[in-house]
C-alpha cells in the first residue's frame, strides 16, 4: 500500500492479446510514484526521504490512469511486488522491481478539466463522491408483521451502501 505523487504522466501501451481480433488489445500503464517520509533527527531537525517506485497498471486500472492521472496527482496504490530480470545490450543481467497494482484510488483535489474524474477512487466501479456516513437509529428497525404470516421474518436490509 502506497500513497504518493506521480512524477510524470502515465506511459500507456497496448499489448496485442489476440492476433485474430486486433481490436481486443490489453492496455497497460506505467507510472513513477514518489513517496516521502518526513521525520525529525536526533538534533530535532526536520528531514525528508523520498523513494521512487515503478507502478504497473493493467486493463481498467490502466484506463483510469490514462484518463485521470497526471504529473503531480496524489494517488493510493495497493498491489504486489514483482521482480523481473533481463539481459541488457552489453550482455549484463539486469533486475527491476515493480509494483503491480491491484487497485488505484485518486486522492487530493480534482484538477481543471477532470470534471468526470472518480473522486472516490477506482476499485472496480466509479464512485463520484465518497459515501456519506449513515446514521444508525437508536432502536433496531423491524419490518411490519402480518399476523396471518407464519414463516420467519425477513432479514433487515443493511443500512450501509458498501460495494461488497
Amino acid at each position: 500500500m502506497l500513497i504518493g505523487n506521480v512524477g510524470a504522466d502515465p506511459e500507456v501501451r497496448y499489448l496485442e492479446n489476440n492476433p485474430q481480433n486486433p481490436g481486443n488489445n490489453v492496455k497497460v500503464a506505467t507510472i513513477r510514484l514518489a513517496t516521502t517520509e518526513r521525520y525529525r533527527d536526533r538534533n530535532g531537525e526536520s528531514r525528508e526521504n523520498t523513494e521512487w517506485h515503478n507502478v504497473v497498471l493493467w486493463r481498467n486500472n490502466a484506463d483510469v490512469a490514462e484518463r485521470f492521472v497526471h504529473k503531480g496527482s496524489q494517488i493510493y496504490i495497493e498491489g504486489k511486488l514483482r521482480t523481473r530480470q533481463w539481459t541488457d545490450q552489453t550482455g549484463n543481467k539486469r533486475y527491476t522491481t515493480e509494483i503491480v497494482a491491484d487497485s488505484l484510488q485518486l486522492l487530493g483535489k480534482r484538477q481543471d478539466g477532470e470534471g468526470n474524474a472518480p473522486q472516490g477512487g477506482y476499485q472496480g466501479g466509479y464512485s463520484q463522491q465518497p459515501a456519506a456516513p449513515v446514521s444508525q437509529p437508536s432502536a433496531p428497525v423491524q419490518p411490519p408483521v402480518n399476523p396471518a404470516y407464519q414463516g420467519p421474518l425477513p432479514a433487515a436490509e443493511p443500512s450501509d451502501d458498501l460495494p461488497f
